[in-house]
């Protein structure tokens, strides 16, 4: 899966990476067509009824397991920060998502402290160094969170991807980072491939695709999506309607097909 994962990282033909929040959404991101398909750190932490940043370590790499033993696809684990500020911390995580069945998995350089929302460079490069040295081959995505934290430094930001692809990561992910001209700087600016994140209003996946962008994710923006025809469904009937239910009957088809077992022969 590993080897399958790596090679579907094309500059200008990015993988268009679904983010699934439960085993039942990856079954139907894969029965749809995705190649690969992450997890969602906001979209599992709201399956447990909590804001994004809540769920545990041990929480994680289970759910990333259960993930990937429900597809036949590659399954990348969003591993948030590591959950822990040194790099031993990173390097316990990253030994968790080796042995949980996972193609990838992605560490970020955001603190969780609002008073330095993220981790000074050189730490942070360690830490990603940890990382690719504690997964073996799994494809390590590194992520500057400079523009979610109010930083929308584009040096910087280029800066700290440089170290990481330097520190051993595979993948190369700036959040937030929007406009078309800089993502085309920063791609032509590291030797690894970029993943961005695809954000409302933002460049479309065939203007990434000219800017060399190699992979594409969605974050949470799937499973806010299915929350969202639950609350328009559940809204409809306490308002004595009904349309909901052939909403549900034009899905039916493809769900039934991802969520029946296959069959083995005797």
């Amino acid at each position: 899966m590993t080897t399958t994962f790596r090679d579907l990282h094309r500059p200008g033909d990015p993988l268009l990476l679904g983010n699934a929040w439960d085993a039942g959404s990856a079954r139907i991101l894969a029965e749809l067509g995705y190649a690969a398909i992450a997890t969602t750190s906001s979209g599992f932490a709201a399956t447990l009824g909590r804001r994004d940043g809540s769920v545990s370590r041990t929480e994680a790499l289970d759910h990333a397991a259960a993930l990937a033993a429900a597809v036949d696809i590659p399954v990348s684990a969003d591993l948030e920060n590591g959950f822990g500020d040194t790099a031993d911390d990173v390097a316990r995580t990253a030994a968790g998502a080796r042995g949980a069945g996972l193609a990838g998995f992605s560490i970020e350089d955001a603190t969780g402290r609002d008073d330095e929302p993220v981790h000074d460079a050189e730490l942070a490069a360690e830490r990603i160094a940890a990382a690719a040295e504690a997964s073996g081959d799994l494809v390590l995505t590194a992520r500057c969170e400079n523009y979610l934290h109010g930083r929308p430094d584009l040096a910087d930001t280029i800066a700290r991807l440089q170290a990481y692809q330097e520190a051993g990561a595979d993948v190369l992910y700036a959040p937030g980072l929007g406009s078309p001209d800089d993502i085309a700087t920063l791609v032509r600016a590291v030797d690894r491939p970029v993943n961005v994140l695809l954000r409302p209003g933002g460049p479309t996946p065939a203007e990434l695709a000219k800017a060399g962008v190699a992979r594409i994710s969605v974050g949470g923006a799937f499973a806010w999506a299915a929350y969202a025809g639950l609350v328009q469904a559940a809204g409809e009937l306490l308002a004595g309607q009904t349309a909901f239910h052939d909403r549900a009957a034009a899905a039916k088809a493809v769900i039934d097909r991802a969520l029946t077992p296959a069959r083995t022969s005797a």
